[in-house]
């Protein structure tokens, strides 16, 4: 193993000191140069190629027939089901997602009966019984919906899935629309994993992004999950906030520390008012500066590791006994549109509007307007407008850089099994820029394979880029977030 690699943050002894000082001298490295010369715009890699790759030329006529390609060549790998539920009651002005603020509840109504006709479109394609073995509800806030609306729509899943035992069946809460007694509802339906949205704790820099929810009222739900025996509790913080500091983000940091979930999701906030509508009520002299956000980024990777987190990778943590730090030890740790998952390369149903999924070797987009959403089912079609079908070169770069994000190394020999070619020769070009990256101290290129030094962690986006054959001729980036 090569020294200070991201391997070394899976040492069963995480409160061993010597993680906190890689990542130190790690850090120390991101000086203002390095910053302003690497930190690029790029994309997450959630997925390659990139959705803003998808094209209108995939239909719904292509989304069926990879379905029933599915389901006539008798697959039985389980699915993955994520469902977008896009209502909120308030707006957060941070938020880039899509979503519809209305105080209107009688919207869901209507939203879950066209749900209903979406999930028995697949049915009549797939056939009743499909395995599932991973569900997340995202948004939005899926608990926008009542009690009852969240059980008609476990209802009509499991009569037209069957949930495999000890999936993973998650969903993101808003901590201002539940309590105790709604956690217990949400047990009861089969959900064992929650994901609160937390963001800061801070109350001025939760009025200027018009999310106000005290610490007391996300510790009470907390530990009133706990009692109710989910298997993970995930929340979910942002640095580089408006009126964020470093020591006002380092309280943050400590209260949850004390309040210990067993996954942590940290991101950087990026400010792309030109894109996202919401961020233009922010202002941009209240947001920290490049060096404010570094020490918040250094302070969250040290306080989480000596407190016992296994560093994932990129923007998540978790407790050494979490299903996702096991499957990191285990080489199992995969990507896809909700971020690092547990689960293997399986397909993934998007249902909803924006909803994005994947079968076999193509993704598919749902509509993004509710009108236009409505309308496709109405017409009993799938509202599938775009989408992509994957090249053999698609397939190999995105096995390149899936490696590189989830792993921070790739063999030279399993891609050239897996697709037959040879590496050094398929990507001469790739390689010979990875040179200056090595020569910064990123990465280090052996004979058979490249591994992500600690520092190159950082910086992981930017060396998957490398291996991004449409980023290469694409000269317009900003549309995407910064690295750091």
């Amino acid at each position: 193993m090569i020294a200070n690699s991201p391997a070394e943050f899976i040492s069963t002894d995480v409160n061993n000191g010597k993680l906190v000082a890689n990542i130190n001298s790690a850090l120390s490295l991101l000086t203002p140069e390095t910053i302003q010369k690497f930190d690029v715009s790029g994309p997450r890699y959630t997925s390659y190629p990139t959705a803003d790759r998808f094209v209108e030329a995939f239909t719904e006529e292509e989304y069926k027939l990879t379905l029933n390609q599915r389901r006539v060549g008798g697959l039985a790998l389980p699915l993955s089901i994520y469902v977008h539920i896009p209502f909120c009651e308030n707006l957060c002005f941070y938020c880039a997602c899509n979503k519809i603020i209305t105080k209107h509840h009688e919207r869901s109504v209507e939203y879950l009966g066209y749900l209903s006709k979406e999930i028995d479109l697949h049915v009549q394609h797939l056939g009743t019984g499909q395995t599932i073995s991973q569900l997340h509800l995202g948004g939005g806030s899926p608990t926008f919906f009542s009690d009852h609306e969240l059980s008609e729509l476990m209802s009509i899943i499991k009569r037209s899935f069957t949930l495999a035992p000890g999936g993973e069946y998650s969903i993101e809460i808003d901590p201002r629309t539940v309590d105790a007694q709604r956690l217990a509802h949400i047990a009861s339906l089969g959900f064992n994993r929650l994901s609160f949205g937390v963001q800061d704790f801070d109350p001025e820099v939760q009025k200027a992004v018009h999310r106000i929810q005290p610490a007391e009222q996300v510790f009470s739900l907390v530990e009133a999950a706990r009692a109710l025996k989910f298997d993970s509790v995930n929340v979910d913080l942002i640095y580089g906030l408006p009126k964020q500091t470093s020591a006002s983000f380092k309280k943050t940091l400590e209260q949850v520390v004390a309040l210990r979930p067993e996954r942590i999701a940290l991101y950087a906030y990026a400010h792309l008012p030109e894109r996202f509508k919401p961020q233009r009520r922010i202002d941009s002299y209240e947001l920290p500066a490049a060096s404010d956000k570094i020490a918040m980024l250094s302070n969250a990777l040290a306080t989480f590791v000596e407190a016992g987190y296994v560093y994932i990778g990129m923007d998540h943590f978790a407790l050494p006994t979490d299903a996702l730090a096991i499957a990191k030890r285990q080489g199992r740790l995969h990507r896809n549109f909700q971020g690092y998952s547990t689960q293997p390369d399986c397909d993934l149903i998007g249902l909803g509007v924006s909803s994005i999924g994947r079968i076999g070797a193509t993704y598919s987009q749902n509509a993004k307007t509710l009108e236009e959403y409505y309308d496709f089912l109405n017409q009993g079609r799938f509202p599938v407008v775009r989408g992509l079908a994957l090249s053999r070169d698609d397939l190999v770069r995105r096995a390149v850089i899936m490696a590189l994000m989830c792993q921070g190394s790739l063999q030279y020999e399993s891609i050239e099994l897996a697709y037959m070619i040879d590496f050094k020769s398929y990507f001469t070009t790739e390689l010979e820029a990875l040179k200056e990256l090595e020569s910064s101290g990123m990465l280090v290129l052996e004979n058979g394979g490249i591994q992500v030094t600690d520092f190159g962690w950082f910086f992981v986006r930017a060396i998957a880029m490398l291996f991004d054959r449409y980023l290469q001729t694409d000269r317009n980036r900003a549309r995407f977030s910064k690295i750091i």
